[in-house]
């Protein structure tokens, strides 16, 4: 009986390690082919990165193992951070639809992938429902949150002022109501600066693809109420942001926190009191600038929204008035701390407004048309054309000039040649040499990308060349925005895709408070990880210091894999543009 047993623990037992042995070397073989795991548009561009190949063939097959397309593996012309060329398969070629695989011989196959129409469809949804699992003051019920249920955190309904934000008409220790919103990253706090830039890309693709957007349909609570699901979840940030403001003076408080980040607990266990904290002339511009660009959105719904775009206009322009008389009142953290509670949260602090000065004037024009707010800055000529961050937004004013050029005819303003030449040579000069790189990505042209968030830079160069497509008609823009989307869902120097729960390999471990305690293996779909970056500001040490090669899938590593609203946001537009331009994408 013993031996008859023994024999069949053994063969259980061999089965079991042949099995994982398999899996293993399936993954091992996967992660070595570096494409998008999601898959393909059949008429657009389709290229595998292979880092350790050498020069032969390789087989696009069916999941049944058929072969439909042979190519052969061309070297990059240049090497990657690490100094070595890798070896480039382009099936572009091959159009038709299906689930396949990439066969390298002496590598193994690459995790399936498919080429479909509309194939990104969703993953750019979960990237707009993310935003409802990050709402603070709802409970998230299982028929639109599935097994991400979770109990309501942060009503938010009695929040203190704080010291540093305490006026005559409210003084330190005022209860204010200040519900809804975002929780800002991986933490439970709400910040006006990163929501402004949030919310700001969620409205511009609205603005830019109406017509799709209203096709999107998230299994939201609002869902159904005869306004786009896109801006039902952005209308539960504007009407925090709206709540933000000191109706005494028309100043913004600059973020909605605890004193001190909260431990890694579910959003109903974090119950320390919370505070609305200095009035900022970051905040405020941010906070003007977003609800000017509502303002014209919204007003669109008159009879669903009454009144609301006049209450926005109004809140912008109030705003305008309290940051032209308070120019430079900058958000300083160790002043802030000398207060009592001391608040030690996220600082979001920023040195230099001009580019929040341009980003307001540029919206408070587009949407009232009065030349007088472009007249106080400088927009032309400014040849500046940083990529947008939460503390560099001039861009996000001149996107919102040239996408709505058309409606300025008539106001005089004549810089609108000189932006889009400015926005072009921009975009040129962002995709200029990168069919030469090793991975064929503009996120991957230069070390400098990679910093904090590095796959939000990815998605914003995405955003800068859709916006050069649409001032152009030029598909080359498209090619190289599609790209970035490769890279964020696997063509890149870690074999991940950076989306949870969208891919293969995918972020198991976030930094994400809810993902961490929920007690669910899986983490909340939808959220983009930071990225790749060497900083090791977090003191995690990260498997390679080779630039797009430094990620862990560790929930301590919030320096590369924490997820932020502001991360997401490009991801959306990315993601959902490329989605409503697909059939311009094809070759």
């Amino acid at each position: 009986m013993f031996k008859k047993a023994f024999i069949i623990f053994t063969l259980v037992f061999s089965l079991l390690y042949i099995s994982s042995s398999a899996k293993d070397f399936a993954d091992s073989a996967g992660q070595k082919i570096r494409l998008n795991q999601i898959g393909f548009y059949p008429g657009a561009p389709k290229i595998a990165i292979v880092p350790a190949a050498k020069r032969g063939s390789f087989f696009l097959q069916t999941t049944e193992r058929k072969t439909v397309f042979k190519g052969i593996l061309k070297k990059s012309m240049k090497p990657d951070f690490a100094g070595n060329y890798t070896w480039i398969a382009d099936f572009s070629a091959y159009h038709k639809s299906g689930k396949y695989i990439l066969n390298i011989p002496g590598i193994g196959n690459s995790y399936p992938f498919s080429i479909s129409r509309s194939v990104h469809r969703k993953i750019a949804d979960a990237s707009v429902k993310a935003y409802y699992f990050m709402r603070a003051s709802i409970p998230l019920e299982k028929k639109y949150a599935d097994k991400w249920q979770r109990a309501e955190g942060h009503p938010d309904d009695k929040v203190l002022v704080h010291a540093s934000a305490a006026s005559a008409a409210r003084p330190e220790g005022t209860v204010i109501s200040s519900p809804r919103g975002w929780y800002d990253a991986g933490d439970y706090n709400k910040y006006i600066v990163n929501s402004g830039i949030s919310t700001y890309t969620l409205l511009s693709l609205y603005e830019d693809f109406p017509a799709y957007m209203k096709t999107v349909k998230l299994n939201i609570p609002e869902s159904g109420n005869q306004l786009p699901d896109l801006l039902n979840e952005a209308l539960w940030n504007v009407r925090w942001m709206l709540t933000m403001q000191d109706p005494n003076d028309g100043g913004v408080y600059h973020k909605l926190t605890n004193a001190a980040f909260d431990g890694m607990v579910m959003p109903g266990k974090a119950t320390t009191p919370r505070y609305v904290v200095q009035k900022t002339t970051a905040a405020t511009l941010d906070f003007a600038a977003v609800m000017a660009q509502a303002s014209r959105i919204y007003k669109q719904f008159p009879k669903k929204l009454p009144g609301l775009a006049d209450s926005c206009l109004d809140a912008a322009k109030r705003a305008w008035k309290w940051a032209s008389i308070n120019p430079r009142i900058i958000y300083n953290k160790d002043v802030i701390k000398q207060y009592s509670p001391a608040i030690t949260t996220g600082d979001y602090g920023d040195k230099d407004v001009s580019d929040e000065f341009i980003w307001a004037a540029c919206e408070l024009f587009v949407t009232t048309r009065n030349k007088m707010y472009i007249k106080v800055v400088n927009i032309i000529p400014d040849d500046q054309m940083p990529l947008p961050s939460w503390n560099q937004v001039r861009l996000l004013g001149y996107y919102s000039i040239l996408r709505n050029g058309d409606h300025l005819l008539n106001t005089g303003f004549k810089g609108i040649p000189k932006l889009k030449q400015n926005l072009l040579a921009f975009a040129d000069d962002q995709v200029k040499g990168i069919d030469s790189t090793a991975y064929k990505t503009v996120i991957q042209k230069s070390k400098a990308n990679f910093i904090w968030g590095s796959n939000s830079a990815a998605a914003n160069e995405g955003i800068a060349l859709i916006q050069a497509y649409r001032l152009s008609n030029n598909k080359k823009y498209l090619k190289y925005a599609l790209a970035n989307l490769d890279y964020i869902l696997g063509r890149n120097g870690t074999g991940y895709s950076y989306v949870t729960g969208y891919g293969s390999k995918t972020p198991m471990h976030p930094h994400h408070r809810p993902s961490i305690a929920d007690g669910i293996v899986d983490p909340v779909p939808g959220l983009l990880a930071g990225g790749p970056n060497p900083g090791m500001q977090d003191h995690v040490r990260v498997p390679s210091t080779v630039p797009d090669e430094a990620y862990i899938d560790n929930d301590q590593a919030y320096a590369v894999n924490e997820i932020a609203i502001n991360w997401n946001a490009p991801l959306t537009y990315l993601a959902n543009a490329l989605e409503a331009l697909q059939l311009d994408i094809s070759n």
